[in-house]
């Protein structure tokens, strides 16, 4: 006789959970409770400030849970699975893209790039400390005139002796202003090379960007670089080319297609609660046939996207993910969380648009999440080519 299914859960409609180890649970409880202390209370108010602060502090707490660095093995990190590393990165995001934000700059791109491409003698300067956060990271690829373009960048570093000298401009730099070291990719006579740069050299400043609509409880910055001179040793060994940054922007990529769900989920929960509550016409909106045909498009395409999410880290982990299936992820879980976002803004009406709620908060993080770590156009290009074979990039 067939095994009776369990009762249906409006908070997970498929049984997604039963794909979930205990371990993948612990992480995930582990990451959501942390989130909910350290801030949820306190976000809406960073938010309408522009502000994160206590960042180091932050930082230090996220590196005490394993959150940074969490796929890499060694050197004080926890080399946990790419689907713990997932299901992380979409509980920071629930809380806010800004703190997902930073643990995804400095996991995925700083200390991985030092870690798959740096010598031994750098993974161990720099990478327990990061794991720890004892020490922030940044990534410097993109310039203010060269976005996805990252080929044309204009940066550069010249030989003078044994030394290297920089020079340079990066745009858009997360955690850029309380780094304290910065992989920075400049075009030298090689090719393009990965630096690392203490952020105490002489020459080398992060001026923090001001004015922003979007991702405000983030530091975000410019990097200056006026002849800031290094060490032979400060070049990355493992990566000349383009090579370098692109493997680790996917892999940044991949915590994105995780993260965007949680921003997703956060204002899907929130109009529920809200559709329950709210009454008009003296009964709950959500009786209403529009206001729960509007939930039920959300919650599909919510728990598609972290099907979708659960698919690809499963892949990740047995080495068969390909940079098109993460593009693949990235396009249709950004582009559907803001979808959700802006369905969840029209169920809570006027409220839709107060800090008191998420929702006008996530959606306009997400506003910056579609673009960064490749626009909807380049990844929209990237599986064009991949199905037809032919590169419209140029």
């Amino acid at each position: 006789m067939p095994a009776k299914p369990p009762p249906f859960d409006p908070a997970d409609p498929l049984g997604l959970d039963d794909l979930l180890e205990p371990e993948d649970l612990a992480v995930r409880d582990t990451v959501r409770a942390w989130a909910g202390e350290r801030v949820l209370p306190y976000v809406a108010d960073w938010y309408e400030k522009g502000e994160l602060p206590g960042i180091r502090e932050l930082a230090r707490e996220l590196g005490g849970i394993g959150a940074l660095g969490m796929p890499l093995d060694g050197y004080g990190c926890a080399g946990a699975s790419a689907v713990q590393y997932g299901l992380a990165c979409l509980e920071l995001e629930a809380a806010d893209s800004g703190i997902r934000s930073l643990v995804s700059v400095q996991g995925s791109l700083a200390m991985y790039a030092i870690h798959r491409f740096g010598s031994e003698e750098q993974k161990r300067r720099w990478l327990p400390g990061m794991a720890a956060g004892e020490i922030i990271g940044c990534f410097g690829l993109t310039e203010p005139d060269h976005g996805s373009d990252p080929a044309a960048l204009r940066t550069h570093a010249k030989r003078d002796g044994g030394d290297w000298v920089l020079n340079g401009r990066k745009m858009w730099i997360t955690n850029g202003s309380v780094a304290g070291v910065a992989v920075v990719w400049a075009r030298t006579d090689d090719g393009i090379r990965g630096f690392v740069v203490p952020t105490d050299s002489a020459g080398f400043s992060a001026p923090e960007i001001r004015h922003k609509w979007s991702l405000r409880a983030s530091v975000t910055s410019e990097l200056v670089l006026d002849d800031v001179r290094l060490p032979a040793d400060a070049v990355l060994p493992g990566a000349i080319g383009l090579r370098g940054p692109l493997s680790c922007l996917n892999h940044a990529r991949y915590g994105i297609v995780w993260g965007a769900m949680g921003a997703a989920r956060a204002c899907f929960e929130a109009a529920v609660d809200y559709a329950k509550s709210r009454e008009q016409f003296g009964r709950p909106i959500g009786g209403f046939q529009l206001t729960q045909a509007k939930l039920a498009d959300m919650a599909v395409e919510l728990h598609k996207g972290i099907l979708l999410a659960h698919h690809l880290g499963r892949r990740m982990d047995a080495g068969r993910l390909r940079p098109e299936q993460v593009s693949f992820g990235k396009l249709n879980n950004v582009r559907e969380a803001i979808d959700i976002c802006r369905t969840a803004r029209t169920v809570l009406g006027a409220n839709g648009i107060s800090l008191e709620y998420p929702v006008m908060r996530h959606a306009t993080n997400l506003e910056s999440v579609l673009t960064y770590e490749g626009t909807v156009e380049m990844h929209q290009l990237v599986l064009g080519k991949a199905l037809t074979g032919i590169d419209a990039f140029r």
